[in-house]
């Protein structure tokens, strides 16, 4: 087995290494003058199981990146090639929503499939249907492994907390965590008038006096998590607290999680990125274990499944 890494999360990917207990593979990434992207393994792989780890956020050099590295390692008569993508970027271009549109998340793996990966790794795809694309494996983590630890820590209850589901598409999820920690539930219809815009129709659940957990797969223009957080406070909450697994921070959502009606902000490091502006309200945990642990598991041909017993 052999760990190589993008250019688009490297601090992640050594976090995995570590967990392993392994180097991670060497391999020259670079770009020519003309931006084009010059891939190359610097050590044998023949007969290896390796596996590239990169995340596909934008810009789209990450995805064509992993596209090289996908068919280099092919080429150099890898035995199995696994794409660990953190962050499945285009994952919410799953459907036809009007004529005349690709479906990118089907285009984005039908590119992968014809290069010949053998396995897809990622964590809390925005829709899990995605994996019905796809005629290999692919092996769906949650973040929630990492998170619960961190949310106990909180030590809310029945009477003083309660998860808020931003919309119904993220009320599955919020459900399964105020399950595991034992507090309400509450959820907020949400309309869209356009693409990246949110407004609240109806609040079902009760928020007074409460501490506020608002969960959701993603942090993109953070419209959603500041129109939740603005319900709470005016329906009564103590304090809101935001958790995220993809911390895609894109457009003014950092301004928006600065707000005051925010406390705190909890995401993983799926994606890397630069948050200075939100200092001492942001807190980063780590997935690295998660993510070597399952690699650890397809490696020696163990049961995934098992993680989820918790």
């Amino acid at each position: 087995m052999k760990l190589f890494s993008g250019r688009s999360n490297e601090p992640l990917a050594q976090g995995v290494a570590d967990y392993l207990g392994m180097p991670l593979g060497k391999i020259d990434i670079h770009n020519f003058s003309d931006g084009e992207i010059s891939v190359a393994f610097e050590e044998n792989i023949r007969n290896e199981d390796v596996f590239l780890m990169q995340a596909t956020n934008p810009p789209a050099d990450n995805i064509m990146e992993l596209a090289l590295m996908l068919d280099a390692a092919r080429r150099a008569s890898a035995r199995n090639v696994i794409a660990v993508i953190p962050y499945f970027g285009y994952g919410r271009q799953d459907r036809k929503q009007r004529p005349r549109v690709p479906i990118s998340a089907r285009m984005f793996l039908d590119m992968i499939t014809a290069l010949g990966v053998d396995r897809m790794l990622c964590m809390d795809l925005h829709t899990p249907q995605i994996q019905g694309f796809a005629n290999f494996p692919i092996d769906h983590l949650y973040a929630r492994i990492a998170l619960l630890d961190r949310l106990r820590m909180l030590d809310f209850n029945e009477e003083t907390g309660v998860v808020l589901a931003p919309d119904v598409g993220s009320a599955k999820m919020s459900q399964s965590y105020a399950k595991k920690l034992h507090i309400g539930f509450a959820v907020i219809d949400k309309r869209r008038p356009a693409p990246n815009e949110a407004t609240v129709a109806n609040l079902v659940g009760n928020l007074h006096d409460r501490h506020v957990l608002i969960i959701d797969d993603m942090i993109d223009t953070a419209g959603t998590i500041f129109n939740a957080a603005e319900v709470a406070m005016n329906n009564g909450a103590r304090e809101v607290i935001c958790v995220a697994t993809h911390p895609v921070f894109s457009g003014k959502s950092l301004q928006r999680l600065s707000t005051p009606l925010i406390s705190k902000v909890i995401v993983c490091n799926t994606i890397q990125f630069n948050a200075d502006a939100l200092q001492d309200k942001l807190e980063v945990i780590s997935i690295a274990g998660v993510f070597g642990e399952a690699i650890r598991r397809i490696n020696t041909g163990q049961s995934l499944s098992s993680m989820f017993d918790f």
